[in-house]
């Protein structure tokens, strides 16, 4: 195993700069390997999941939302936060259901995102649902999502075009492509 301990940064300090509802904010001070003092600001996120739903017919359904820091709608897969005390296929079966309407059969766990790591804590677990069955969304209160369906080639070329910028989405299609290619496995689950 490698050693990293000429790596690791110390926490010395902490200051708390933000405790909202949702998103929390900090400052520490952490001593770096040369004993030189530093700080680092970061979000503190529950973390969260995406789910790439599989369609009988091999399509993928999308979700299109306006996201505010942006100033955009995004096409993505469904996600959401982890709520307290819910584990991570709780909240992928609650978000597909209530983002799309769908609920699925079977389910499969792809991996672990660290998609800010420089700045935020946020983990987003992948997963996959297939044998889908319709039904009506159940959005929260404030929440506008057109849902449709694509081909995996049609959010390839999105993405080849710079128009798919979601990075949970992208290396959710790239997770899809690379199991669909027989690369990557994914153990399926009732």
């Amino acid at each position: 195993m490698d050693d990293h301990a000429h790596l690791i940064e110390q926490q010395v300090g902490r200051e708390v700069i933000l405790d909202g509802n949702f998103l929390h904010v900090r400052r520490d001070t952490v001593r770096l390997p040369t004993g030189e003092l530093a700080t680092r600001e970061y979000v503190v996120h529950p973390g969260a999941v995406m789910v790439v739903p599989l369609a009988d017919d091999g399509q993928l359904v999308v979700a299109r939302q306006w996201r505010h820091p942006l100033g955009r709608v995004l096409l993505e897969f469904p996600a959401g936060k982890i709520d307290a005390g819910e584990g991570a296929l709780a909240t992928a079966r609650r978000e597909l259901r209530e983002e799309t309407g769908y609920t699925a059969r079977e389910w499969a766990r792809a991996c672990v995102i660290h998609n800010a790591a420089a700045y935020a804590t946020e983990a987003i677990e992948i997963w996959f649902a297939r044998g889908l069955q319709a039904g009506a969304q159940q959005l929260d209160v404030g929440e506008h999502i057109d849902v449709g369906l694509m081909a995996a080639d049609e959010l390839d070329a999105l993405a080849a075009r710079g128009e798919l910028t979601d990075a949970k989405t992208l290396i959710g299609l790239l997770w899809l492509q690379r199991w669909r290619a027989g690369d990557w496995p994914l153990q399926w689950q009732a």
